[in-house]
């Protein structure tokens, strides 16, 4: 028996297809996604075609399940059709929305309803800003879902809108959704969006499925929960360098941060996944790599030529804005340039270690609610980089263990979709063989990069 799993991410699709008992990989495919931080989900659509087809199709697949970026804001009418292109996870534009809302409703009484205090990503806010200043496109919206939650509605035919579902994980990042009840709070989106008569996907459990043409489709995941399937990260605090950088820690309570740093999000199982996001990750790498002229191994090679530390060069890195901390039009920066740090060299090392910095600060917010760390399992494309393996350890001051690179998400999703499909949870994931890192913490480097960001704040502000 044959199970997909698809990633529906925010660069590109990527499909898998695995054995459904041993989780062997049979076959794969990817397309890509355009960029942007306002995407019609038609181009989801065709990428999604274009990576099945790679893959082989799905004529011999009797499961398949969907993970994919959270928060995207998809609306759609009475007929189903798309109002207005998705406002992504990344789109900053409603940053004053989230602000109105936790002015109104309040901090604590956000994150007590639903885990989370609403930042500009978070899709409750985004549809306050869709019914301030598109009130023409509020009016016709019938129906609000997810990246994933369409492209399952999509893959399963119907054209209803009552046939919409999502589940707890993904539902967990809309800012209207209690996942410890497992109920909407209609008064939360009524609270944002004025009116609470729209369509919302019902929820499925973990393991449950609807019928598709010619398969069961699982009920999807959130992309950071999908990877914590697809790797079987049960109790590992998980780091992600992808887009976003992403600090998770599997739980059994929801988190309830009034600060807004700890985002309290149900994972595929049934349980929690409490974590802190960073909107710069990779794309820090991406920025100093275009900045010298360098490609992904030169800039490792770079940054490790250079002392731990970058002899005092630290660079904060809110290159496009910042999700933690909520500083949506913030800008980067760099501190302690001298004649003997104006080198590549020292800037590739300070552009790693800045990166990391931002992710150990996700770290030590789940240790101050509680969350035991005594190493970190590092994944996504800049966990690629040797520098950025060899340097963690010395930034986060835990071991770090790296696992081979693989489609975590898809392969979370197709490990959902073997549950489906069988009742049970299969026992294999898809970590493969795994290096561990480990060196001396940097002396120094998280009081240096602590002391520029509050220097930076301060000038933000």
């Amino acid at each position: 028996m044959l199970v997909a799993g698809i990633d529906s991410s925010t660069q590109s699709c990527k499909v898998v297809v695995r054995d459904a008992a041993s989780g062997e990989l049979v076959r794969e495919g990817r397309a890509p996604h355009p960029d942007g931080t306002e995407v019609h989900p038609d181009r989801w659509w065709e990428a999604l075609s274009a990576a099945l087809e790679q893959a082989g199709g799905l004529s011999d697949v009797e499961a398949v399940s969907v993970a994919g970026q959270q928060h995207g804001m998809v609306c759609l009418d009475a007929d189903g059709e798309v109002v207005r292109p998705a406002l992504l996870w990344n789109d900053t534009r409603s940053a004053e929305a989230a602000a109105d809302l936790v002015d109104e409703i309040g901090a604590q009484a956000w994150a007590d309803a639903v885990g989370t205090v609403p930042v500009a990503s978070i899709t409750v806010t985004k549809l306050r800003w869709l019914a301030s200043h598109e009130p023409d496109h509020a009016a016709r919206v019938a129906a609000v879902c997810l990246p994933h939650d369409w492209l399952t509605w999509k893959l399963s035919g119907s054209p209803s809108l009552d046939d919409l579902v999502t589940d707890r994980s993904d539902a967990s990042g809309t800012g209207y959704f209690d996942a410890r009840s497992g109920d909407y709070r209609r008064d939360l989106l009524r609270a944002a969006f004025g009116r609470d008569d729209v369509v919302l996907p019902r929820v499925l459990g973990p393991a449950e499925s609807i019928p598709g043409p010619g398969c069961l489709l699982g009920a999807g995941a959130g992309d950071n929960a999908g990877a914590a399937l697809g790797l079987g990260a049960d109790d590992d605090v998980v780091v992600s360098l992808g887009t976003s950088g992403v600090v998770s820690a599997r739980g059994d309570r929801q988190a309830a941060d009034p600060t807004g740093t700890i985002a309290g999000f149900a994972d595929a199982t049934g349980a929690f996944l409490p974590l802190v996001v960073t909107l710069n990750a990779a794309r820090v790498l991406a920025a100093a790599e275009h900045l010298l002229g360098v490609d992904h191994a030169a800039l490792s090679g770079l940054a490790l030529s250079a002392p731990p530390g970058s002899a005092g060069l630290t660079l904060v890195p809110y290159l496009e804005g910042e999700r933690t901390p909520n500083l949506p039009h913030a800008t980067g920066a760099i501190h302690g340039l001298t004649l003997a740090t104006s080198t590549p060299a020292h800037l590739a090392r300070a552009a790693i270690e800045g990166m990391l910095c931002g992710q150990r600060g996700g770290i030590a917010a789940l240790e101050s609610a509680g969350v035991r760390v005594t190493g970190v399992r590092l994944v996504g494309g800049a966990a690629r980089s040797e520098a950025v393996r060899q340097i963690a350890p010395t930034v986060f001051g835990v071991p770090v263990t790296v696992p081979e690179p693989g489609e975590y998400v898809a392969d979370g999703a197709a490990r959902q979709a073997a549950w489906a499909l069988t009742g049970s949870l299969p026992e294999w994931t898809a970590g493969g063989a795994s290096t561990v890192y480990s060196g001396p913490e940097t002396e120094g480097l998280w009081e240096r990069y602590t002391e520029a960001t509050h220097k930076h704040l301060d000038h933000v502000e």
